[in-house]
């Protein structure tokens, strides 16, 4: 049985109905969001590994929209949790509710990196959180995110994508040509639900969804995945079953 996606269009229209008849608020999603982003970094990328090297560095690449916003929300757990996080946001929102996000991690002495320091961050990281661009992107990558999805694609540092490999179309997959058209993260988590992207995934991937209501999934064809315990996200194969 193959895994239920979700459009772009109808991703836009879920997360509307959680804001209107759901009672949720943008704050509560995105912290939501980033718990299942943090949990995804804490099953992948474990502080220690076998040999009790520590791992727990961790680069969070954020974009100007919500999907960075995620990344900032992740950061701030991963913090608690004993990880490294270094922020590198380069186009920082003027929203109140980012700048909050950005005021709680700087208050943690989170270090946020400037461009001139990215590449020295990713060589000295042992994990990147790609929270650059989610399901609404589309068109045209603009500065400084061309070069920045360069990196990512070349790196041999493991990344997470949140909800899409930035540069990627949540229809199409990765561009047929430019950034990112190499593109393939080591993992992926689909927050809510996954989208049509991942028939083009190699990697792990993973679903972060632990809030959504039986009536909503049911209005958009969706399947809730069988999370365990406490657990924000679980991990799925092709066809949706858990691991």
């Amino acid at each position: 049985m193959a895994l239920r996606t979700i459009s772009a269009a109808n991703a836009a229209a879920l997360d509307k109905d959680l804001m209107s008849t759901g009672a949720f608020s943008i704050d509560q999603l995105m912290e939501l969001a980033g718990l299942a982003v943090s949990q995804a970094v804490y099953k992948l990328f474990p502080i220690s590994d076998k040999t009790n090297e520590k791992k727990d560095r961790v680069l969070v690449v954020c974009g100007p929209g919500n999907n960075g916003g995620d990344g900032l929300v992740a950061a701030r757990h991963l913090w608690h949790y004993g990880y490294k996080p270094t922020i590198y946001y380069p186009k920082q929102s003027k929203n109140e509710l980012y700048q909050r996000l950005e005021t709680q991690l700087r208050n943690l002495k989170v270090p946020f990196v400037e461009g001139k320091d990215f590449d020295r961050a990713v060589s000295e990281t042992d994990s990147i959180v790609d929270a650059v661009f989610g399901f609404s992107f589309s068109g045209e990558i603009r500065g400084p995110f061309p070069s920045i999805i360069e990196v990512l694609e070349r790196t041999k540092v493991p990344v997470l994508s949140v909800d899409a490999p930035s540069s990627w179309n949540i229809e199409e997959g990765p561009p047929k040509e430019g950034p990112g058209k190499d593109f393939q993260p080591a993992a992926l988590i689909s927050l809510t639900a996954p989208k049509p992207l991942v028939k083009f995934l190699t990697g792990r991937h993973f679903i972060g969804g632990r809030f959504l209501p039986p009536e909503v999934a049911e209005k958009y064809g969706l399947d809730l995945p069988a999370y365990v315990g406490i657990d924000q996200i679980v991990e799925v194969d092709e066809s949706g079953s858990r691991l």
